[in-house]
Parts: C-alpha cells; sequence; structure tokens
C-alpha cells in the first residue's frame, strides 16, 4: 500500500495511518491519550530544541532517517548538559510513498527514542501531493530536557590548557550517504547514534567539561572554529591524531573530501580541563560509541583566535569554517 492523499484529510484513512503506524509504535500513556498536547512531569530548568530531517535514500547503511531524527534531535539536547526526556515528532509525507517503508521508519525511531531513554509524546502528520522534491518523508522533531543542577556549558567557556576529545572516527554519516546517493559499493556505515551513556557518565563523574558539541554539518572544522572564536582562543590539533578509519579516508582520497568538514551522526567533541583529560577520555572509551575516542588537541590563550591544524609532514594549516554548501545533504 501507498500513502495516498486521503491519509492527509484528517478523516477516517488519517485515524487508521495514526494507529497502524504512528501509536502502534510510539505507544506510551501521554501519547496514547491522543490530545492535541501531552501534559507532561517537570520542573527546574529546562533545554529545549526543535529540528528537521530530510535525507535521501532514507534507508542507508547503518540507519535510517526515523533512527536520524532521534539521534540529531537527543544529541543537541545532550550537548547542553541535559538530560532528554521527551520529543515531539511532525511527519510530512509525500503521495505515493509506500506504507510499509514508513512503518519501518517509525519502528526505527520507536527503537531509537528506546535506547536514548526518551519518550515520544505528540506529534503530527501532514500529506502532500507527490513533487520528488524530498525523497517521500519529512521529519519534524522537537525536544525537551532537564538541565542538572549546577551544570552550563557553552563554547564560550573553554580555557587556556583545555584538551579537545573527539568521540569516535571522522566522517562515517557523510561517507555513508554520499556512497547510497553515487551507488558506490564499499562497507561504511553511517555512525548515527544517541551519546546518552558518554554525555551523561561525564557530568555524573563531575569532570570539568567546558563545552560539548556533536559533530554534524560542517564536520570539525566549523565546530572547533565557532568553539574558537566563543572563546577568544586559539585551538591547536594535530592531524596524525584526528580518527578517521581506512575505508573513510580511501573514500576521501577518491572524491577529494576533506575528513575535517565530513559531517557525523553519532560523534561528538568536548572541551574538558587539562586535569581531567585523561579520565574523560577513559570515560567516553568506556561508553557505547565512545571506542575510538581519542585527544586531538588543546586550547591555548592568544591574541588572536583560530583553529590550526599541525599537518603530518610539520606543517601548519589555518582551519576555518565550512564554505559554500557541504555535500551532501546528510540529515
Amino acid at each position: 500500500m501507498k500513502v495516498t492523499m486521503a491519509h492527509g484529510s484528517g478523516g477516517a484513512s488519517t485515524t487508521e495511518l495514526i494507529e497502524n503506524i504512528f501509536a502502534k509504535h510510539f505507544k506510551n500513556e501521554y501519547l496514547d491519550q491522543m490530545e492535541d498536547s501531552a501534559v507532561v512531569p517537570g520542573s527546574g530548568r529546562l533545554a529545549v530544541t526543535t529540528d528537521s530531517f530530510v535525507v535521501t535514500p532514507y534507508f542507508f547503511p547503518g540507519g535510517d532517517i526515523g533512527r536520524l531524527s532521534v539521534c540529531g534531535t537527543v544529541n543537541d539536547l545532550l550537548m547542553s548538559g541535559a538530560v532528554p526526556k521527551y520529543l515531539t515528532c511532525g511527519c510530512i509525507l509525500e503521495e505515493g510513498m509506500d506504507l510499509d517503508d514508513l512503518d519501518k521508519i517509525i519502528e526505527s525511531m520507536a527503537a531509537t527514542a528506546k535506547e536514548a531513554g526518551v519518550t515520544i509524546i505528540t506529534g503530527d502528520t501532514k500529506v502532500v501531493e507527490k513533487r520528488g522534491d524530498f525523497g517521500g518523508i519529512m521529519i519534524n522533531t522537537s525536544g525537551v530536557g532537564f538541565m542538572p543542577e549546577g551544570v552550563s556549558l557553552s563554547p564560550s567557556g573553554l580555557k587556556e590548557g583545555d584538551v579537545i576529545i573527539v568521540s569516535g572516527n571522522l566522517g562515517d554519516h557523510h561517507a555513508a550517504i554520499l556512497s547510497g546517493r553515487m551507488n558506490i559499493k564499499n562497507n561504511i556505515k553511517s555512525d548515527n547514534a544517541p551519546l546518552s551513556e558518554m554525555c551523561h557518565s561525564l557530568i555524573d563523574e563531575n569532570v570539568k567539561v567546558h563545552a560539548m558539541r556533536d559533530v554534524t554539518r560542517g564536520g570539525l572544522g566549523t565546530v572547533l572554529h565557532e568553539f574558537s572564536k566563543a572563546s577568544d582562543c586559539e585551538i591547536n590539533i594535530y592531524q596524525d591524531k584526528l580518527p578517521v578509519s581506512g575505508e573513510v579516508r580511501d573514500f576521501c582520497k577518491m572524491l577529494g573530501l576533506d575528513p575535517v568538514y565530513m559531517g557525523n551522526e553519532g560523534k561528538m567533541i568536548c572541551a574538558v580541563s587539562g586535569d581531567d583529560a585523561d579520565k574523560a577520555l577513559s570515560i567516553i572509551k568506556s561508553s557505547k560509541y565512545g571506542e575510538n575516542a581519542t585527544i586531538i588537541g588543546e586550547v591555548k590563550k592568544a591574541d588572536n583566535s583560530g583553529v590550526i591544524l599541525h599537518t603530518s609532514i610539520g606543517g601548519t594549516r589555518l582551519i576555518g569554517p565550512l564554505y559554500g554548501e557541504g555535500l551532501p545533504r546528510i540529515c
């Protein structure tokens, strides 16, 4: 069966779609009430984020747009130091989308939400005429998390002597999506993953974390440039320490890509006090999805902010933000 315009009419077909796919997978005490808004318990400071996902193909090696939408939203909350609790799910469906594909995507969202420890509490569905310009489905997710007392993370908080840690291999998601688009056969899989365990552990173990950011669009270079600009610090990183798998490295050489600017959906960068460097690295490496974590550089106070890459042949390169369009659209 396919998505039809009747599925977006608000009538019986809409009810059938919601009951047979969305409610089936997202079933919980809040969503089951089927109200226009959900009332949930909570108190204290809140972290709130919203995001939209439209990626082609919507099934790719290592994941799909459903898993991606949960990971992306949850990770944004985690980077502020929050404990993610609730998500919303808005889907824009294109007429003609296969309902079996939709069911698999929503099932994947539900499984990923469970892994991340969040509950999808409300949502909305719209159907548009077939246009062929966004691949069949667009997912909008918003998230709410609770902020622990005393936690405040910001790139402006970087200090001289901080170390920069990246939680794993760079470029996997970008390379997986581009391989799918270009029908290139390889074993590269997306790294899309919720980073809850490593982030919670860093906070719970009182590691002196000054900033965290997930490495998505714009890649490592853009994130570090934002860190440097916000803190008026110089960041030095070392090419030989950047974690990139052999297959992704070969893929980059073949297509002329730079891993420094390639996006991920399951990696983060954190700046921690030098005194806590070994402790932080150990926590991340022992957490799910952090086994390839490594220290890639350090923060220095300087007259001018900037990111300096020390190359493997002994030179230096100034790393700015990504300019122009980063291809392909990865989320």
